[in-house]
């Protein structure tokens, strides 16, 4: 009878410490690096651990560091980038050869009451009304480039905020994965 109990023992034991090996799947390594090495911790056993039970701790502290923080360095969130917006072609708007039109008719005016001479007015407020129409497309233009920098400084200020995000929930994973390996009788360095 205390045969039998004991392989029953013994094969719960076997079942439950592959169950814990199920449950706790950690990403793809080499050889060569452990988990904790790949987040940038460096980890020595303080009370005789071996290299399999290390292992085990640090793939349970992996899965309850990214339970507790909602990181997985495994797949973290992109790098944001901030897309450069460019400022629309200028168009042809008819600016200039509306100020002629504008100012030949100003200057039709002025030119037969101050002297008599309407066609000497025309063409001094056609040249004054295009120069005038000229502004107003440089200013409109500007404008232009002002508004595509604005937006060009806004979607690098959110890039920046949010892969200063992602760096925190990456120093959070770390700091926590570090406190459970602590826990477990680890010297994280």
């Amino acid at each position: 009878m205390k045969l039998t109990n004991l392989l029953a023992g013994a094969i719960g034991l076997a079942i439950a410490a592959q169950a814990i090996g199920q449950t706790t799947q950690a990403p793809p390594k080499t050889a060569s690096q452990t988990l904790a090495s790949s987040e940038g911790l460096q980890v020595y056993p303080s009370k005789g651990q071996d290299a399999g039970k290390q292992a085990m701790d640090e793939a349970e502290c992996y899965k309850w560091s990214k339970d507790q923080t909602g990181y997985d360095p495994a797949s973290p969130p992109p790098v944001a980038t901030a897309a450069k917006v460019e400022a629309p072609p200028t168009q042809a708007t008819g600016a200039r050869a509306r100020g002629a039109v504008r100012g030949a008719a100003a200057g039709a005016v002025v030119g037969e009451i101050a002297n008599n001479d309407a066609d000497e007015g025309a063409r001094a407020g056609a040249a004054a009304g295009v120069v005038a129409g000229g502004v107003r497309n440089r200013q409109a233009r500007r404008a232009n480039e002002a508004a595509a920098e604005s937006a060009n400084q806004q979607a690098q200020a959110a890039a920046d905020q949010a892969n200063a995000q992602r760096a925190q929930l990456q120093a959070n994973f770390k700091k926590s994965m570090g406190a459970c390996l602590e826990g477990r009788g680890y010297t994280v360095k």
